[in-house]
């Protein structure tokens, strides 16, 4: 779907309900409450952003199916945009 936007290009609302749609649905099986998800995200942007600096407003992160089907598990994924990395001292 994000693939479509870089060439200036809307995919169907459908596409876009069905998305959305499945995405409930796995934070539904997961257990995965909207106030979880938002704990999660602060937490990996107050850790991210000790070493790098990021975008937070392109900052996605959401729960996702991984694996072979009849086998899959929650999987976290996250997009996270960085403008510059930081200096840090070297361990």
């Amino acid at each position: 779907m994000d693939i479509l936007k870089m060439f200036g290009k809307e995919p169907p609302s459908k596409d876009i309900a069905k998305e959305r749609l499945k995405l409930i649905l796995i934070h539904d099986r997961a257990n995965v409450s909207p106030q979880f998800l938002e704990m999660v995200k602060g937490d990996i942007i107050k850790v991210i952003s000790d070493y790098a600096e990021i975008d937070e407003s392109g900052l996605e992160i959401k729960f996702t199916r991984s694996g072979e089907k009849g086998s899959e598990v929650p999987a976290l994924v996250a997009n996270i945009p960085i403008k510059k990395m930081k200096e840090v001292g070297r361990y």
